[in-house]
């Protein structure tokens, strides 16, 4: 019988989608719907959805191009300095290896033996170290950029559905009918599949997320709706 497993392989992918996704629907969705207890025009809705589109998309892009650079900077810090360390105190560095190997329930035997065959290769060593002392990955060097792509690009894709409907009726209250009722579904499925991709309970993670687009959306019709009192 053959046992297959399933682990989620492209993590900072699905990670980018969902950031860009969940801020693209819920942000302008708020946005539209406190704009469309403003005004009566629908031009003014979309015109302000669409500023805040690209606003939004740029700034959530330029957060992971920052994140994806400051993730790769601070792993390579951190390797050189690992690689100082086992070139200076390389006893001390033993003593930690050892330590590792001692919380997996390794003998003392065992532990001298695996530290010794580790430390003939030093990358091999500091690589170790950078892993189960650090809990540090190397990351992509291209995540930076590539993330940034992702993140902007999912945010726009997000960021539209709300505004189609006022497109297409004559009043800011009509589109916002629509609008909510169009986004809560994609929230809703959106939700779904995330929750499919991350092994969460799915009805639960789907709600979660619909919840919070309708509550934002909600909080920005009646602040709106204050001021304009």
């Amino acid at each position: 019988m053959t046992h297959e497993e399933n682990h989620l392989t492209n993590s900072d992918f699905i990670t980018d989608v969902v950031i860009g996704m969940s801020d693209g629907l819920t942000v302008p969705f708020a946005l539209a719907a406190g704009v469309s207890s403003a005004v009566s025009n629908n031009d003014i809705v979309i015109t302000a959805g669409i500023a805040e589109m690209i606003a939004g998309a740029i700034a959530m892009g330029l957060g992971g191009y920052l994140a994806g650079k400051t993730e790769v900077e601070h792993y390579h810090s951190e390797l050189k300095r690992e690689w100082d360390e086992v070139e200076r105190v390389p006893e001390r560095e033993k003593q930690e290896v050892k330590e590792i190997f001692q919380e997996y329930g390794f003998s003392e035997e065992s532990q001298t033996m695996l530290v010794e065959e580790l430390a003939k290769d030093k990358q091999k060593w500091v690589d170790f170290m950078m892993k189960f002392e650090l809990g540090l990955e190397k990351p992509n060097e291209n995540r930076a950029s590539r993330s940034a792509l992702t993140i902007g690009t999912s945010y726009l894709v997000g960021g539209i559905i709300p505004l189609i409907p006022y497109f297409m009726t004559d009043t800011p209250l009509e589109g916002l009918k629509i609008s909510a009722i169009v986004t809560l579904l994609c929230l809703f499925t959106f939700g779904y599949f995330k929750s499919k991709a991350t092994g969460q309970p799915l009805f639960m993670g789907a709600l979660k997320v619909t919840m919070i687009g309708a509550a934002a959306a909600s909080a920005a019709f009646m602040v709106a709706k204050l001021f304009e009192a």
